[in-house]
C-alpha cells in the first residue's frame, strides 16, 4: 500500500513540478525508464508467484538502471550509442513482455 501511495505521489509531483532533464542526461532517460519498468514487472511477477523479496527488487531496480545507462554511455563513447540503445531496449522489451505474459497467465489462467 505504501508503494502505491508513493507511486501516486511521485506521478502527481512529476506532473505538477514538470522537472527538466539536463541535456547531457536526455539520452539515458528512456533507457532508465525501460530498465525500471523491467524491474517493476519482474517484481509483480515474483509477487504473484510468491517469490517477491523487497531487497532483491531494490537491487534489481538500481542495477538494471545503472547497467542500462552504462551500456548506453559506453556506446556513446564508442560512437555506437544508438545501436546499443536499441539493443538495450530490445532486450529489456523482451523481458518486459515475458513478464507481462507470465502475469497474464497467472491472473487469467490463459
Amino acid at each position: 500500500m505504501i508503494a502505491i501511495i508513493g507511486l501516486v505521489v511521485g506521478v502527481v509531483i512529476g506532473l505538477v513540478v514538470k522537472p527538466d532533464v539536463p541535456l547531457g542526461l536526455e539520452p539515458y532517460l528512456p533507457i532508465a525508464v525501460v530498465a525500471a519498468l523491467d524491474a517493476v514487472f519482474g517484481a509483480l511477477r515474483a509477487f504473484l508467484d510468491g517469490l517477491f523479496d523487497d531487497k532483491v527488487f531494490v537491487v534489481s531496480f538500481i542495477s538494471n538502471v545503472f547497467i542500462a545507462a552504462l551500456i548506453v554511455f559506453l556506446g556513446d563513447k564508442l560512437g555506437v550509442g544508438a545501436q546499443l540503445s536499441t539493443g538495450v531496449i530490445v532486450v529489456l522489451g523482451i523481458r518486459i513482455f515475458a513478464n507481462v505474459a507470465a502475469i497474464r497467465r497467472h491472473i487469467f489462467h490463459a
